[in-house]
């Protein structure tokens, strides 16, 4: 049983967050709270394994929280609730260790995905979304040493790269003297190596570990 902490200003949304994590198998809601400012006492005493956060509250907003202590529950997943669609918000939530970030505009199937997406340790971006984050992750200039990534090769790096800023596998390919088949087997093999299954999955790992940079 996966226990859900709900951390909102609006007690409406909350309560309609409740009755939809409750609806679904194997996941039950063990705190709220109306404000950032409880999430650390929430985080200590009831040790939730995944957090539902929104980002603009009154005292201490959601970004506020995840920044102060994202790194002292490394084992929590954050959710980030928001009706901002604005790279700025959706990219600093990820920079600051968000698992996922989902529009409260979103259909209530989305919850469950993404649900279930932080259960097995995935990432989850509502779809509305992922393609501003991919369009919005630039190329980071140098051939600096990459840490946090020894699994994988320069050219996957390399390849990773491309796909993370939204280009082609047909452009990439061209681009780098490589047949289309060639782009495709390392794409397979970098999902593989790092475990991960879709592509804003890959823009969180290298925004993460640093292969990438974003406008500011």
């Amino acid at each position: 049983m996966k226990r859900v902490a709900l951390i909102d200003d609006h007690g409406l949304v909350r309560a309609g967050l409740r009755a939809l994590v409750q609806d679904q198998p194997g996941y039950e809601v063990v705190a709220e709270g109306a404000d950032g400012s409880e999430v650390h006492g929430i985080l200590t005493q009831l040790k939730p394994d995944i957090l539902l956060l929104d980002i603009s509250m009154k005292h201490m907003s959601g970004l506020d929280a995840l920044r102060q202590w994202r790194t002292e529950f490394p084992n929590v997943q954050f959710l980030i609730l928001s009706m901002h669609t604005t790279p700025d918000y959706v990219l600093q939530a990820l920079r600051l260790g968000a698992s996922g970030y989902l529009l409260k505009d979103a259909a209530a199937q989305e919850l469950e995905l993404a649900l279930r997406a932080l259960s097995r340790n995935e990432s989850y971006l509502s779809p509305g979304i992922a393609q501003t984050v991919i369009q919005s992750a630039v190329i980071e200039g140098g051939q600096r040493e990459q840490p946090g990534a020894p699994s994988l090769t320069p050219r996957q790096i390399e390849i990773l790269r491309l796909i993370v800023r939204g280009v082609s596998t047909r452009d990439i390919a061209s681009g780098l003297g490589l047949s289309v088949k060639t782009v495709d087997a390392h794409r397979a093999q970098i999902m593989d190596r790092l475990k991960l299954r879709d592509v804003p999955s890959l823009v969180l790992y290298a925004l993460r570990k640093g292969l990438v940079s974003t406008d500011d």
